[in-house]
């Protein structure tokens, strides 16, 4: 099918309306969710649309978030294609059924409107919730603007469903930044979309007829036996994700890919972040090389896909970077740095690449962070030649 074929049109869609359009248009079994703030309109704009005929599979109301992840693993066992949504304090509930989930190679697709952890109660975006769940085995890719969350949820379908993948996937945006922001963008017409995304195929499905086990208990061998085929599909992912971008841009004319580099082949420092402080950090940077005296220029790369690391191809956006400086809007508590800048500085130590990395922690529960910030960003980056100048909050005073 070619752009023509699937003839996008243009609409104004909030970040929660752009994740519930798509998911209506995915062919979806099952929907299981609970509401919570700033989720909250993802599940109504889905039970709306399951009330007036337009979403055609099951929407199931349940009691909690932990039973919303739980519905959606049996419907997935049975080989249905599922969805669910949550943010902060609701992904922290769910967080022991996210292991059950990747251990036992579901392919769940879920939103999480990004929000700061209690206590203290905020209502606001940081990344916390999902940095707190980094390991539990899915992947995990957070959208820059409304445009990208409508077409990760798509691709994520078929990325999860991948039989050389088949593990469930967390699409990341800020919560009221992003979940409540308005903005134009191109949706696909139903048909091209249904042709896209296909119908989910399982090799294991719960079936009388021939008795699966899921989730059994096992013995230490075993288990270590089952981690490592959970590592090797994780390995897998970023080629199955080169793929289904390619075909999707093939419809629709976009793609976002695992990074977003600007001008890290030429720049001295290098900023790397992730979700909609990319765009920010950006503007700041086009606006320092314009007016660079020194010869200095910085760059700024975003990181897409987030687990698994794409450390090979970060590697070759950092290599002639003088230093680097590493944002993470959420805080590692007693690390020595944030979460992605361990990352950053784990990869560029096990590729023997002497660059320094220095960490810092913003909009912590959702402060704001503005151009003349980014700014500070930039000279931070410059100065001195230590790995690591520890977490740094950065935000506008009020």
């Amino acid at each position: 099918m070619t752009v023509r074929e699937a003839a996008p049109k243009a609409v104004a869609l909030t970040g929660d309306e752009a994740v519930a359009e798509a998911v209506r248009q995915c062919d979806v079994d099952v929907v299981a969710a609970y509401p919570i703030t700033p989720q909250t309109i993802m599940v109504e704009e889905l039970s709306e649309y399951y009330a007036g005929g337009k979403f055609k599979g099951e929407f199931v109301p349940v009691e909690s978030e932990h039973s919303a992840l739980s519905a959606c693993m049996g419907a997935s066992a049975a080989g249905a294609r599922v969805f669910t949504a949550t943010s902060s304090q609701g992904l922290a509930y769910m967080h022991e059924m996210l292991y059950n989930a990747s251990g036992m190679r579901l392919p769940v697709v879920m939103a999480v409107a990004n929000r700061a952890l209690s206590a203290p109660l905020v209502l606001n975006a940081d990344h916390s919730d999902m940095m707190g769940s980094r390991d539990s085995g899915w992947i995990q890719v957070y959208a820059e603007d409304v445009q990208e969350i409508y077409d990760r949820t798509i691709q994520l379908f078929r990325i999860s469903e991948d039989p050389r993948v088949r593990l469930p996937s967390a699409l990341n945006f800020e919560g009221f930044i992003l979940s409540h922001d308005k903005e134009r963008l191109n949706v696909l017409e139903d048909d091209a979309v249904k042709k896209f995304v296909g119908r989910p195929g399982s090799p294991n499905v719960l079936d009388p007829a021939a008795p699966t086990t899921f989730g059994a208990m096992t013995g230490p061998d075993n288990y270590f036996e089952f981690k490592m085929q959970q590592a090797e599909a994780m390995k897998n992912v970023p080629g199955v994700f080169a793929e289904v971008e390619e075909k999707y841009a093939a419809i629709s004319g976009r793609r976002h890919g695992l990074l977003d580099a600007y001008n890290t082949e030429n720049a001295d420092r290098i900023v790397v972040v992730n979700g909609c402080a990319s765009g920010t950090i950006r503007y700041a940077a086009r606006q320092f090389n314009r007016e660079a005296k020194s010869g200095e220029t910085v760059g700024v790369l975003a990181i897409k896909l987030y687990r698994p690391f794409p450390a090979a191809e970060i590697l070759r956006e950092l290599e002639g970077a003088k230093s680097v400086i590493v944002l993470d809007r959420s805080l590692s508590l007693g690390a020595p740095s944030g979460p992605m800048a361990e990352d950053i500085t784990t990869a560029l130590s096990q590729a023997g690449m002497d660059i320094p990395v220095k960490s810092a922690a913003y909009s912590i529960g959702g402060r704001d962070f503005s151009p003349a910030d980014a700014r500070k960003i930039f000279t931070l980056a410059g100065e001195g030649p230590s790995r690591s100048s520890g977490p740094v909050m950065y935000g506008v005073e009020g």
